[in-house]
């Protein structure tokens, strides 16, 4: 792999990004949401990460370095010490390397196998069998697959197939036990943090568990979220921010917005002290007409959603 020269800094990301080799520690930063002080602190005390350098000593990171910058937060999240993450690493990393050679149909028909464990054990309301079932699937994948690609896809096949005689009873027995395990992680992650993060749905534009599931992946180790219950008012939104204090507030939705959905964002936006977020489906056909806006558009990706959240919090990402 070719290393990129330091004769131009100013011009070195875009180079990088064009190449598709190496990238400088500040767009790495702004890519992660980790801050330069921490990855330097990771590759010194840790060796977590091992970034080439140029001839006058600047750090150059691979797209490999990047992706385990990313397992590095995805552990930390989960509740493992940063001093144990290397030996995580060891192990799980050859794997992953021979994810990417399986084809992407194998990959599938795994998340189908598991989707079939658990589809039983609703099935049979063994909530005994749930549990094993759930945690080995934790054990197996990180966060965001585990729901966006195994739990969430077999909960909505589930609620749009509930007619036949039981169906509704399964689906309810699934969709509780799911908003149980989900709330628990949330609320452990944030046990040690103060609640910066405010989250909650735009009215009737999403189901409980889908507001849960976007809470936990904005929840982490720097800061623990607080979700309101479904059915908030939009209006009282401005009585409830003076009161909590937050450093954001999430919006969540996954209906198409309607027109005056900007509109409504940024008037709310004036009336706060914090930052204002959209999330979910709506965040992602809302991006374009909330542009040049101070509405922060997060996305519907479990990977991205925290770390787009951290950027706009420390002004490394344009809204």
């Amino acid at each position: 792999m070719a290393v990129i020269t330091d004769v131009n800094p100013g011009s070195q990301a875009s180079v990088a990004l064009e190449r598709e080799e190496l990238f400088p520690i500040r767009e790495v930063s702004r890519v992660t949401g980790v801050n330069p002080v921490t990855l330097r602190a990771w590759e010194r005390r840790y060796g977590l990460i091992q970034p080439t350098r140029t001839e006058s000593g600047h750090r150059l990171y691979s797209m490999t370095e990047i992706e385990r910058v990313h397992s590095i937060v995805e552990w930390i999240d989960r509740g493992v010490a940063v001093s144990k993450i290397g030996k995580i690493l060891a192990k799980t990393e050859p794997l992953k390397v021979l994810a990417h050679v399986i084809s992407n149909d194998l990959v599938q028909a795994d998340y189908q196998q598991w989707q079939h464990q658990v589809q039983a054990a609703v099935s049979a309301f063994d909530d005994i069998e749930l549990d094993r079932i759930y945690g080995q699937i934790f054990s197996s994948y990180s966060l965001p697959v585990v729901f966006q690609d195994i739990l969430m896809p077999l909960w909505r096949q589930l609620q749009q197939h509930h007619d036949a005689f039981g169906q509704t009873s399964e689906w309810l027995f699934f969709d509780g036990y799911l908003r149980a395990r989900v709330l628990q992680r949330i609320i452990m992650l944030r046990t040690s943090q103060p609640r910066k993060i405010v989250v909650t749905a735009l009215t009737a534009q999403c189901r409980e568990l889908e507001l849960l599931v976007a809470a936990l992946f904005l929840s982490g180790s720097e800061s623990g979220v607080r979700v309101l219950t479904a059915g908030q008012p939009f209006d009282e939104l401005t009585l409830v921010c003076e009161k909590i204090q937050p450093q954001a507030l999430v919006l969540f939705s996954n209906h198409a917005p309607a027109p005056e959905l900007p509109r409504h964002l940024n008037r709310l936006a004036l009336s706060l002290n914090c930052q204002v977020m959209l999330a979910g489906d709506a965040a992602d056909l809302a991006q374009d007409s909330l542009a040049g806006s101070s509405i922060g558009c997060l996305g519907n990706e479990g990977a991205t959603m925290r770390q787009r959240m951290t950027q706009f919090l420390a002004g490394t990402l344009d809204t």
